[in-house]
């Protein structure tokens, strides 16, 4: 018997191949998604270590792609987004977002500049329909651009980990090593024309995300070449938990859970990406008043668990108080919440982002973190938790 709340989602141009593979499946943002790949010696920590060791294909074709078109697609674009995407030539990508006047998270973007006035905006799933609504609503009347939803039309492959470039340069004669990190071409891969090839990711590895038709015999065809192309290489299927996994031992942010539109530029820590010389966009004056007030109240920090417990999403943090007659830590003051917290496959270790106030993110003090019944001690460690080795 069909599943009809399954019938009802979303599906990519792979949806088939996903449950051949027998994949499990879970509503994602309304899209019926792959969360991880069974079998033997599969699942979700076998996709994320041949991510970090060898090489993982990721199906992300539920992500949104918006286009500007036009003279005034520039000033559009830069009116929305926080980094200054006139500093992008041709061929190029930057990491930005959509704020709220308050100066808080529409969305997390990636911004690629297909030609002058030519602009593809990359956006999360899960918020796609929203942030086209709230673009064409900001800028749909601004002179000299065309806005369009063109989602429906990409299918978005990820080929992410260290033998990723070796894996696609068996399906292409594009020159790869050329093309530098947040960087795009376009060409053939695996006899498919018109493939956007750009060097990004979010894996917190070196990779590519392929850009083609939707069309299900196009991506299953590319698909299945990727996956015969890194066979011996050790390439694996990898699911939506594994890309978790990974983002969060890389230390980015997601949508919903360090960037949401109650939390602020600064106090997620993206202010390297945040252009406030540039001229007027939205957001703006909110985020000049809080980095001219000293800075925001509250940050995102990094947890490490040092005593048996897994820090999960949710998860309230405390201060440490006085140690219990047993000799346990006993809780403080609750200041916090984790944001996100896991396993951390390569790591070996429990890691968590949490949002503390700014003053014990700057102090630096374990703190305890209460996992269910549990009071677990966590000490606070740099973000990222993982740097991909130098090659």
């Amino acid at each position: 018997m069909s599943d009809p709340t399954a019938a009802a989602l979303k599906k990519t141009a792979l949806n088939a191949t996903h449950r051949g593979l027998k994949a499990k499946m879970v509503d994602f943002g309304g899209w019926d998604m792959p969360v991880e790949y069974p079998g033997p010696g599969g699942g979700l920590i076998a996709e994320h270590l041949a991510v970090r060791t060898a090489v993982g294909l990721f199906d992300v074709s539920h992500m949104g792609e918006i286009q500007f078109r036009g003279p005034g697609a520039l000033a559009a674009v830069q009116h929305i987004t926080m980094n200054d995407a006139s500093r992008l030539k041709d061929g190029q990508a930057q990491y930005s977002a959509l704020l709220t006047p308050q100066g808080t998270f529409v969305d997390d973007i990636l911004v690629h500049r297909l030609s002058q006035n030519d602009y593809l905006l990359v956006v999360n799933a899960g918020t796609t329909d929203k942030d086209f609504a709230w673009i064409r609503e900001q800028a749909g009347r601004w002179p000299g651009v065309h806005i369009s939803n063109y989602s429906q039309y990409y299918s978005q492959l990820a080929l992410q980990g260290p033998r990723a470039l070796e894996t696609l340069a068996r399906l292409t004669k594009v020159d790869l090593a050329a093309i530098r990190n947040y960087h795009f071409t376009w060409g053939t891969v695996a006899g498919i024309a018109n493939a956007l090839i750009a060097r990004t990711g979010y894996s917190g590895e070196d990779g590519f995300e392929l850009y083609i038709a939707s069309d299900e015999a196009t991506t299953a065809k590319m698909w299945g070449a990727l996956l015969e192309a890194g066979r011996e290489l050790g390439i694996r299927p990898c699911g939506l938990g594994a890309r978790n996994t990974l983002r969060l031992e890389a230390g980015m942010s997601l949508y919903g859970h360090e960037i949401s539109e109650e939390i602020n530029v600064f106090e997620a820590g993206l202010d390297r990406w945040l252009k406030l010389e540039k001229e007027e966009f939205i957001g703006r004056d909110a985020l000049a008043a809080v980095q001219a007030s000293g800075g925001p109240k509250r940050k995102i920090i990094g947890l490490e668990t040092i005593e048996r417990g897994i820090a999960r999403d949710g998860y309230a943090v405390y201060t440490i108080g006085s140690e219990s007659a047993r000799g346990e830590p006993a809780t403080g003051k609750r200041i916090g919440v984790v944001t996100s917290g896991s396993p951390a496959p390569f790591l070996k270790t429990n890691i968590a982002m949490a949002m503390v106030p700014a003053e014990v993110a700057a102090g630096g003090a374990d703190l305890i973190v209460e996992c269910r019944a549990n009071k677990v001690r966590a000490k606070q460690v740099p973000l990222p938790f993982y740097k991909r080795r130098k090659q």
